[in-house]
């Protein structure tokens, strides 16, 4: 039962890393793309997507460093958030493949929580 638990962990701790080396990898090509193409947002509905998108999955990936249910809550709730403000602005769904694939940590992150938040309980003998 020992190794099983051992098992565990280990795998808790490469999703950890992998979620946190990704979420690396992610800040700094937002902010590659925010400086290399500057701002020009034209109006409220760019402004309220440049808030929700870069910014919320950036602070979200940096919090789930310290507090990794509520970094990954909030990077997976900006990236739903985006594309609902997408869909009523626009009428449809965002084009390509980057909007999900750059959010990927925040699932990693909300995936971690739960299995450390499961092998606490099962340490400690909960159900």
């Amino acid at each position: 039962m020992e190794r099983e638990s051992d098992g565990r962990q280990r795998l808790t701790l490469v999703i950890r890393w992998t979620a946190r080396a990704w979420a690396i990898v992610t800040v700094g090509v937002v902010l590659l793309l925010t400086v290399g193409e500057g701002l020009y947002p034209a109006g409220l509905a760019e402004w309220m997507g440049l808030l929700l998108y870069p910014g919320g999955i950036c602070l979200g990936m940096m919090l789930a460093w310290r507090r990794e249910g509520l970094g990954g809550g909030i990077t997976v709730g900006s990236l739903v958030a985006f594309y609902m403000l997408h869909i009523a602005t626009a009428g449809s769904l965002p084009k390509g493949w980057a909007w999900p694939i750059l959010a990927v940590p925040g699932f990693l992150f909300l995936w971690c929580w739960k299995r450390s938040r499961d092998l606490t309980g099962a340490a400690t003998g909960e159900s």
